[in-house]
């Protein structure tokens, strides 16, 4: 009884999605460790960087690897586990945890819960192209899919994040555990692997206390962003993909999430 409780909730978490405007993160348990020690994290959905962690299930993973100096490691839990990820770090360097998830899905009854997300996300004419296509404006659905990252310093944690590949991702352009934070965090978001410019970025900035701040940024012509950060506090960057559903697919709308974490030494 003890373990059926929160893999329930976690399973109605994960189903409830983007309907509201939750977002997915990977939350490490310590975003800094030396070689030997457990490495755990917690694949999490909420909001306002407050939620609850759901465990490892194979059949809603696409992708789980431990990446190292371009070096990628598939993970494979066991059915159930929490945290999701629980392993012991390696050699010293900047750790890349990964996580694609399977596709789901989400059915919209009302037009005014869609427009809401959309609109929180930043596609204000998305009642425009929902009409142009001869959409019903209730009784639809949308297929959404997970990209998330987190980056952990190992020891010294010398080291850069890279593309991976994902179809969308966010790609850190420095360390923030070796790098000089106090210009910012400058990041990429790729799209296909090409920069997305222009694509609004939230940014959630947990402190010391708990309290979360909730700003926006929006990326350059270069797909470019830079984040303000501070010292002792954990960051959750999110970024969303909103296009047509392919053809093949029951679903009128697909959104592809992309999120990283890290904190600030």
């Amino acid at each position: 009884m003890t373990r059926v409780f929160p893999i329930v909730l976690a399973t109605i978490c994960l189903i409830a999605g983007p309907a509201s405007s939750h977002e997915f993160w990977i939350a490490p348990e310590n975003y800094q460790v030396q070689p030997g020690a457990p490495l755990r994290a917690d694949l999490r959905i909420g909001q306002n960087f407050v939620g609850s962690a759901y465990p490892y299930f194979s059949a809603q993973t696409a992708r789980f690897e431990l990446i190292l100096d371009g070096r990628a490691v598939p993970y494979a839990g066991r059915m159930g586990d929490l945290p999701a990820l629980s392993t012991v770090a390696g050699a010293e360097g900047l750790v890349v945890i990964l996580h694609q998830s399977t596709a789901s899905t989400v059915r919209y009854a009302e037009w005014e819960k869609f427009a809401s997300f959309a609109a929180h996300k930043d596609f204000p004419d998305v009642r425009a192209r929902h009409l142009n296509r001869g959409l019903p404006e209730d009784g639809f659905s949308e297929i959404y899919t997970r990209y998330a990252k987190a980056l952990v310093g190992v020891g010294a944690a010398r080291g850069m994040d890279a593309p991976t590949g994902m179809e969308t991702e966010f790609v850190a352009l420095a360390n923030p555990y070796t790098d000089d934070m106090s210009g910012g965090f400058p990041v990429r978001v790729l799209y296909r692997g090409t920069p997305r410019a222009l694509a609004q970025v939230e940014v959630f900035d947990r402190a010391p206390d708990g309290t979360v701040t909730v700003t926006l940024r929006r990326t350059d012509a270069a797909g470019g962003a830079l984040i303000p950060v501070t010292a002792g506090h954990v960051y959750l960057l999110d970024a969303v993909v909103l296009r047509p559903a392919p053809e093949e697919e029951a679903a009128v709308w697909e959104t592809l999430w992309a999120a990283m974490t890290f904190s600030v030494p």
